[in-house]
């Protein structure tokens, strides 16, 4: 059974930095698909940013340039570093995977596993 448990996340002033990891458990292979998506309070869960097991990455216009999303095929952890955060990122932050075929996606529903969340607050 797969399980991907978040850490990281917590509370910075707006132009500071937070990490996000998210490990997966229960899953030997190292081809899959990971991406990180977020859910504001009332709002919609978006994505962040996605990457395959290439290394190829995509990101949401409101993060590009700021954000950086990596993965450590040998430890099983995709990473989210955050940086120049806005109050506007404050949301919940989720990871997930999908077992391939997959490409590096922000597309919700083509995710089969999901993390637990994990809050960022910033303020201003």
């Amino acid at each position: 059974q797969v399980q991907l448990v978040v850490s990281g996340g917590g509370s910075v002033q707006a132009g500071g930095s937070l990490t996000l990891s998210c490990t997966m458990f229960g899953y030997t292979h190292r081809s899959y698909c990971m991406g990180w998506f977020r859910q504001a309070l009332g709002k919609e869960r978006e994505g962040v940013a996605a990457i395959d097991s290439y290394g190829t990455s995509t990101y949401a216009d409101s993060v590009k340039g700021r954000f950086t999303i990596s993965r450590d095929t040998a430890k099983n952890t995709l990473y989210l570093q955050m940086n120049s955060l806005k109050p506007e990122d404050t949301s919940m932050h989720y990871c997930a995977a999908k077992l391939p075929p997959c490409i590096a996606t922000m597309t919700r529903r083509l995710y089969e596993y999901w993390g637990q969340g994990a809050q960022v607050t910033v303020s201003s």
